[in-house]
């Protein structure tokens, strides 16, 4: 039987997409006895046909192939520990770790922190919130977040941005609920932003921000933190928006596509540009700023790398639901 898997594992990797199909719906079909076969493909560099092809067998395998790969983690063989970390971990997320491995895990985590400067988050496209870095403890409470943990500012940007950020699951009387994971970044400090906080962090969460709207979600948080605010940069649909909270209301916002597209009165760093604006400028800052990073640059924090000097503490991973706590989201997180 080795020889006849070994066949099938070669045919991976044909350029035939009826042959290397058909492999895989047959690796499938023999059951978790292929998961050492596959291993050893699965941290391949680049984005081979093997390797592609490899991991998509496993994701099939699903739990079928859990006992064999927690078996390796234990037992070995030691060429193939490694691997079967990170296939557990996409399989069913950190949860399916024995108690070593999450103390492993965690520990590198911590290790990570204490070195991790500079950091830098997403600059080119995104939603996020900003809130003051002093009212983390009211903004976890006003936005519902359990399982507040430490992370890097790596592994956090994947989880919310790259990774599974939601799931849907059933609670004790059957109900069906969605529970989103979302990342706090360190706090940033900014010097010149308007007001007197000049440190923020920002909340980052796709499907969270999504799902129940980031100008919404920043108008409740305003309502806890005294002012929150909203962003979004959609180059694909050449969109973007910035939208201003204090405490519970609307202040300023702006949106390519709403109109008006402004909303509430210039801000004073709006002032500044329309009043400084050349003749090229002139027509798009007539009403006010219509760049989501401008406005963040002025109002919080711009997105992008961070200085070392102005960055504080760590980030938290949270979900939105206490019965799903971190370890239950699936994918391989980069520390």
């Amino acid at each position: 039987m080795p020889d006849s898997i070994n066949a099938l594992v070669r045919d991976l990797s044909d350029d035939d997409r009826s042959v290397w199909k058909a492999a895989e719906d047959r690796l499938v079909a023999l059951g978790a006895q292929v998961v050492d076969h596959l291993l050893p493909h699965v941290g391949e560099e680049g984005s081979s046909r093997l390797r592609r092809s490899a991991e998509s067998v496993l994701r099939r395998l699903g739990d079928t192939a859990l006992p064999r790969l927690r078996e390796i983690r234990r037992q070995g063989p030691g060429r193939l520990r490694s691997n079967a970390l990170k296939v557990l971990v996409d399989l069913g997320g950190t949860e399916n770790l024995d108690e070593g491995d999450r103390s492993a895990v965690e520990r590198l985590v911590r290790i990570k922190i204490l070195n991790e400067l500079p950091v830098e988050v997403p600059s080119e496209a995104g939603r996020w919130l900003a809130f003051p870095a002093n009212r983390l403890d009211d903004a976890v409470a006003a936005l519902g977040l359990h399982d507040v943990r430490p992370v890097t500012t790596v592994m956090g940007v994947a989880a919310a941005t790259q990774a599974t950020d939601s799931l849907e699951f059933q609670d004790a009387q059957g109900t069906t609920h969605r529970a989103y994971r979302v990342f706090i970044t360190p706090e940033f400090e900014n010097p010149y932003t308007e007001g007197d906080h000049k440190r923020w962090r920002m909340l980052w969460g796709n499907s969270f921000l999504d799902e129940l709207d980031g100008f919404e979600l920043a108008k409740e948080l305003s309502g806890r933190c005294g002012e929150a605010h909203f962003y979004v940069l959609d180059p694909y649909n050449a969109s973007e928006n910035w939208y201003v909270a204090l405490d519970g209301h609307t202040r300023r916002s702006y949106s390519t596509y709403a109109y008006p597209q402004f909303e509430g009165e210039p801000m004073p760093f709006e002032a500044w540009y329309m009043e400084n604006a050349d003749e090229d400028e002139a027509e798009a800052y007539a009403e006010g700023v219509p760049d989501a990073s401008k406005a963040a640059e002025n109002l919080s924090v711009e997105p992008g790398r961070q200085l070392a000097e102005d960055t504080y503490g760590h980030g938290w991973l949270a979900t939105t639901h206490p019965d799903v706590p971190n370890s239950r989201f699936k994918g391989v997180l980069p520390i």
